[in-house]
């Protein structure tokens, strides 16, 4: 046997093609063994690279509508609070006038123990602790110093067994505390000293 190698026809070189070019995938854009154009890389990475840009800026808008979401939320929160808070003031200015009533139709009685005046006693405790439960409670303390965050002074009083300064007398009872106040309490002051 010789080991000679025989010369090879045009057609059989194009259908083995050369070694180098088997061995290794056919290179961009050139023409594979039956004539047509391998499939471009770049073209593949191009796409890839923008459905994940795509899918990045989709993420993007995602948590900012979720943060969007989450400020609307606390927004509303806030909102309904105050609102809340607005409603609840309206509704016990309604109710003070009829608390009033009930002191003055009080104050007319007099020391008469009569069912009638212990029934309008027990109404208008009941009025008092409805606006207490609002969020203002009932302010009528005398013999203490004068605030005028809590306190409106309708007049001055001399009286020398008193601290100066100090609330002598609660002509109409105050609702609410400082900072949340329906109505400062209404009351006479001794006159500071000279």
């Amino acid at each position: 046997m010789s080991t000679e190698r025989r010369p090879t026809t045009h057609r059989e070189e194009s259908r083995e093609g050369p070694q180098e070019e088997q061995a290794g995938a056919p290179s961009p854009g050139k023409p594979d063994g039956d004539g047509r154009a391998a499939p471009d890389r770049t073209v593949k990475n191009d796409a890839s690279d923008e459905r994940a840009a795509e899918t990045e800026e989709l993420r993007d808008r995602w948590r900012r509508a979720l943060a969007d979401l989450d400020n609307q939320r606390k927004r509303h929160a806030r909102d309904l609070a105050r609102e809340r808070g607005v409603e609840r003031a309206r509704t016990a200015a309604t109710w003070l006038p009829v608390v009033d009533n009930l002191e003055l139709a009080l104050g007319h009685a007099g020391p008469d123990p009569s069912p009638v005046v212990k029934g309008v006693e027990a109404v208008r405790d009941q009025a008092v602790e409805v606006l207490r439960q609002l969020g203002y409670p009932r302010d009528d303390e005398t013999k203490v110093p004068f605030d005028p965050a809590r306190h409106e002074v309708l007049g001055v009083v001399d009286d020398p067994d008193t601290e100066p300064n100090t609330v002598v007398q609660v002509v109409r009872p105050g609702y609410g505390e400082p900072g949340n106040q329906l109505r400062p309490a209404s009351v006479m002051v001794n006159k500071p000293q000279e």
